[in-house]
């Protein structure tokens, strides 16, 4: 009797377990069009790049029961079509060869030339000469023998072939393909066999494994995948040109300048008429190289000798300019200095810098006023690099601090010193590396005296043409120049 009645009982305890199977809970997500943040709910700004209205809800993706998960391959090994592991030491280290573009100053960014199978990320302001650049190396390339695919999504192949009409650029083996479809530029890539291809821009790509608009994240990640894919299978080098964002970052996912080799940004303003093409990212060479070219009427002309663009329109025997010697890569350039000191009718002074970090000047005027007694709390303070450029590297602290200086007393640094150095809170002047490189160099455009921290002078070669005077400290480097 007892165990009848203990049957229903747990038939009906238990049912909920046996019969019930609630559904599967689907992850509800918004991304943003501008930068691929992610959240569970939708918010007006996007806390990834602040961009307002840009979240886009996107198809959910089913969740795998607790307990369960996919397995691509079996978990063995010499299964045919898996990757095996290898021995640290039967590793290969040789370099893969390089192909050089023929443009001097493209070839010193990349490291010596283009990598075959290498995929490349140029990225820049519109107007800035990304499509003017990169048609002139096809041009180059094509020239030497290679079959070049010029790819375009923005541009008709009459546009293309009037702006190659003014470049005088022509070749047989550069090809055009004006085509959004990844898969048509696929076919066209199997039928022409490129050795480099230029897709521009990525942006403008449409991949149909992604349902979004061309441009959306998912958009760019799909094409950017079958560009790589096209690049590593092939060994065609190929280039993306990618626009960027009102921040200066390259538009997209992030995860598109991971997938790349290296990440060029061409940088400089349509009212200049110099270019400077950085290298943030490279796998085959060094960053922070600095390449520099001139918008001419024949197309982007390269500059051979910065230092005349940068020192040759300078003011001689004029208080606040100092030259300075700065290292952009492996390169060393002489910059001028400016500075501009003058007494403020207003409450708070006005700090105005271009080409360095205002944060660093506030920090080096500061120095100034506690270290070596300048009066400063009372005067705007104006800082200038001349030439465009924006310098990053500590280096010229020194030459801040004495442009300021020299501006605030009134007294003109002679034109053959040239002013190097690290400044720490305390006022003392560290050491900076290569300032044997930058000597030289110094030596080499006829300069007869530097200034440089005294940490940096030990075993360092100085040239005979040169008198260099090692300093400790700020008020050193104030009283050496006078």
């Amino acid at each position: 009797m007892a165990g009848g009645w203990c049957q229903p009982i747990a038939l009906f305890v238990t049912w909920p377990a046996v019969w019930y199977n609630p559904p599967m809970k689907l992850k509800q997500t918004y991304r943003c069009a501008a930068c691929g943040y992610e959240t569970p709910r939708w918010l007006g700004k996007c806390p990834g790049c602040g961009e307002w209205n840009s979240l886009e809800e996107v198809a959910p993706e089913p969740i795998a029961p607790p307990g369960k998960r996919s397995v691509s391959a079996p978990r063995s090994i010499g299964v045919p079509g898996l990757n095996a592991a290898v021995s640290l030491s039967a590793v290969t280290t040789d370099s893969p060869d390089r192909e050089p573009i023929g443009m001097p100053e493209l070839d010193r960014v990349l490291g010596g030339g283009i990598v075959p199978g290498s995929l490349l990320l140029l990225g820049g302001d519109p107007g800035v000469g990304k499509s003017t650049l990169l048609l002139q190396a096809s041009h180059r390339l094509a020239v030497a023998g290679k079959r070049v695919l010029y790819v375009s999504g923005e541009e008709s192949a009459r546009q293309i072939k009037l702006r190659a009409r003014r470049l005088d650029v022509d070749s047989d083996r550069l090809f055009l393909l004006t085509e959004t479809n990844t898969e048509a530029i696929a076919a066209q890539f199997d039928i022409v066999r490129p050795d480099a291809m230029v897709v521009d821009s990525i942006q403008t790509m449409a991949s149909p494994d992604a349902p979004s608009m061309p441009g959306s994240v998912s958009q760019v990640r799909a094409c950017a995948a079958v560009m790589a894919a096209l690049a590593k299978s092939s060994g065609c080098a190929v280039f993306l040109v990618g626009h960027v964002t009102k921040d200066g970052a390259i538009a997209g996912p992030r995860v598109l300048e991971h997938m790349v080799d290296a990440v060029l940004y061409f940088e400089g303003e349509r009212r200049r008429a110099y270019r400077m093409l950085r290298a943030v990212k490279n796998r085959f060479g060094s960053v922070q190289e600095l390449g520099l070219f001139e918008m001419t009427e024949r197309g982007m002309a390269e500059v051979g000798n910065p230092e005349a663009m940068l020192l040759s329109q300078r003011a001689h025997g004029v208080s606040g300019s100092v030259v300075t010697c700065a290292i952009e890569g492996t390169r060393p350039l002489l910059v001028d200095v400016q500075a501009l000191v003058a007494r403020s009718p207003l409450a708070s002074p006005r700090r105005t810098v271009d080409g360095v970090d205002a944060g660093r000047v506030a920090l080096l005027l500061a120095v100034l006023e506690k270290r070596a007694g300048l009066r400063l709390y009372d005067q705007d303070v104006f800082i200038n690099i001349a030439g465009g450029l924006t310098l990053s590297e500590p280096a010229a602290d020194l030459a801040l601090t004495v442009a300021v200086a020299s501006s605030l007393k009134n007294i003109a640094v002679s034109d053959q010193w040239v002013v190097f150095g690290e400044v720490g809170l305390a006022g003392e002047a560290r050491g900076v590396p290569l300032t044997e490189r930058r000597l030289a160099e110094c030596a080499r455009l006829g300069f007869t005296h530097a200034i440089a921290p005294k940490a940096s002078l030990r075993g360092v070669k100085v040239p005979e043409s040169m008198r260099v005077v090692g300093v400790e400290s700020v008020r050193e480097a104030l009283g050496a120049i006078g």
